[in-house]
């Protein structure tokens, strides 16, 4: 692959203040153009690694990489710099509502009669208001209020024939703002006598305890670091402000101590994981500063070392009897790996379960014993970034898989079983899939669309995984798409853009653990403060019996409900 580069020096004329006159204009000096090869770069760069660090020499290859990359897709037909750009920096939106809104205004293109908006099932979209009712409000305290003069039973005061009894209560909602840990300064009086000097002290109040810090504010400040993406030194500054001083080196300390009473709770939850019906996984690059002191402190002069050097956190999904568990995996395994090491806790006599994730080798180790199921919005999206430059085939294709989603929601929104939503699915969505699959296959028959540019590419690789991506037309319960792992590792992502990286490998041990039970809870509707408020409370009763303290059934637990273990 040759690169075309722009070579050329130029100069800034000094201007001397006493000349006034005007200089006539020079005439610009063409820009020479040379052609390099991809392979001669690389060569140059072998020799001038020797004088590189390995972090300097990875930071120009990959620049060299990109270039290489991005001469290639401009050499491609119709390619434009709004295709760059989303590659580079990302769509803003892949609703197919958008995406059509935008091609026909660059395009002009007709959407013509069959592209109108599909009918029969749909899901019709609600305006709100953006209020939230008095229900909404579930963790807030409720305070009953009784009528100042009347009960159940009265005359009733209008028209006095009537007796009064009880109807549904108003509400009233108040929203009371405070610091995100606050505390209190009990002062205990003293009185030291004047002949002996004995001092006597008065007794702390009952409750006060002898910790520091207690449960809620471990949970708190969990919650804020791995929940919210708010990293210890940003949360040290804002207490400070609300004189409230906590150093970020103490809230590591207080997170991780409260960390260790909980994993025998995150290894039952792996566990469970392990036995799901359906198992999504995905990953995401990361950095762990301890790894790169490691790196850099081996000798120059060793031999390469074959261990892999990237860094990835890996998220798992694990759906079963309508429950979900996410997990979080932090280290030198991707994604596959980390679900092979899963599944070795799966239970013999259960069958592969359904994976889904996109078609990266990575997520597919040769160990994995498992039915494939591929993501349909990796395939969808590849037509949404050439939709640009091929608004009728595009369009065609995004509406097919509208109606598929579209579908997919309805059967979601009735409650269909998995077998009731595959025969669904196998009705309405089956036929359309297979008149898409057909059109793919008459554009590149008919010679209708060059296979190297980008619509060529984006019907290639729907082509050659059409299988996994089209598993929900024959297996009861596999998923259409990856997003609920792209989702959850979202919470790594915020953690990434806002506190950069894990310092040791023990910290994003532990950052594993509370992203684990925090996104866990909020799959299946549970308070995740609460949660580790009361795991922390009840530390001693987790490892004797960690299936009773999950976050589907710790509140059972409490109540007495639960006697036995539940797997």
């Amino acid at each position: 692959m040759a690169l075309r580069l722009k070579m050329g020096k130029h100069r800034k004329k000094k201007k001397n203040k006493k000349d006034k006159r005007k200089s006539p204009p020079r005439e610009k000096k063409p820009i020479e153009r040379m052609d390099i090869d991809m392979s001669e770069l690389e060569a140059i760069l072998d020799r001038a690694k020797a004088a590189l660090s390995e972090e300097e020499y990875e930071k120009i290859h990959g620049a060299l990489e990109t270039l290489l990359f991005l001469t290639k897709e401009l050499e491609k037909k119709k390619v434009s710099i709004q295709r760059l750009k989303e590659m580079l920096f990302g769509a803003t939106t892949e609703k197919t509502k958008k995406v059509l809104e935008k091609v026909l205004e660059e395009s002009g293109a007709d959407p013509g009669p069959s592209m109108e908006e599909p009918t029969g099932h749909g899901i019709a979209e609600r305006k709100g208001h953006g209020r939230n009712g008095a229900d909404a409000y579930t963790g807030a305290e409720k305070v009953l209020v009784n009528h100042e003069s009347l009960k159940e039973g009265n005359p009733c005061p209008q028209c006095q024939k009537g007796r009064l009894y009880k109807w549904t209560p108003g509400s009233i909602v108040r929203i009371t703002g405070q610091a995100p840990l606050s505390a209190t300064v009990y002062e205990l009086q003293k009185w030291r006598c004047n002949l002996c000097g004995e001092v006597f002290t008065a007794k702390a109040p009952e409750g006060v305890g002898e910790e520091k810090y207690d449960a809620e504010s471990a949970s708190m400040i969990a919650l804020l670091k791995y929940g919210s993406g708010l990293p210890f030194n940003r949360l040290e500054g804002l207490e400070g402000n609300l004189g409230i001083p906590l150093p970020a080196a103490t809230q590591w300390e207080i997170v991780e101590a409260s960390a260790q009473p909980m994993v025998p709770v995150l290894e039952e939850l792996i566990r469970q994981a392990a036995q799901g019906e359906v198992l999504h996984n995905d990953d995401t690059g990361m950095k762990v500063l301890a790894f790169l002191k490691e790196e850099a402190a081996s000798s120059p002069s060793a031999p390469a070392s074959p261990k892999r050097k990237g860094v990835f956190t890996s998220g798992i999904v694990s759906l079963a009897e309508g429950r979900k568990v996410a997990l979080f995996f932090t280290g030198r395994r991707h994604a596959g790996e980390n679900l092979v090491e899963l599944l070795k806790r799966r239970a013999s006599e259960l069958g592969p379960p359904i994976q889904m994730c996109d078609a990266l080798s990575r997520n597919m180790p040769d160990e994995l014993k498992t039915i494939v199921a591929n993501c349909l919005a990796h395939g969808r999206r590849k037509f949404v970034e050439v939709a640009s430059n091929f608004p009728e085939e595009c369009i065609y294709v995004l509406k097919v898989l509208k109606e598929v989603y579209k579908n997919d929601a309805l059967a979601r929104n009735e409650g269909m079983s998995p077998e009731e939503r595959l025969d669904f699915h196998q009705t309405e969505s089956g036929p359309r899939m297979a008149e898409l699959k057909t059109w793919m296959a008459a554009q590149i028959d008919e010679k209708k669309v060059e296979p190297n540019s980008g619509l060529g590419e984006a019907i290639a690789y729907m082509q050659n995984h059409w299988d996994p991506l089209t598993l929900f037309l024959r297996e009861p319960g596999s998923p259409i798409d990856n997003n609920i792992c792209e989702r959850l590792l979202k919470k790594t992502i915020l953690h990434r853009k806002n506190a950069y990286f894990f310092k040791t490998e023990n910290g994003a041990r532990v950052g594993d653990l509370y992203m684990s039970l925090i996104h866990t809870c909020e799959l299946n509707g549970a308070n995740p403060f609460d949660y580790l408020t009361e795991l922390q409370k009840h530390a001693k009763e987790l490892s004797s019996s960690p299936g009773l303290w999950m976050p589907w059934n710790y509140q059972e637990t409490l109540a007495g409900n639960i006697t036995t273990r539940h797997d």
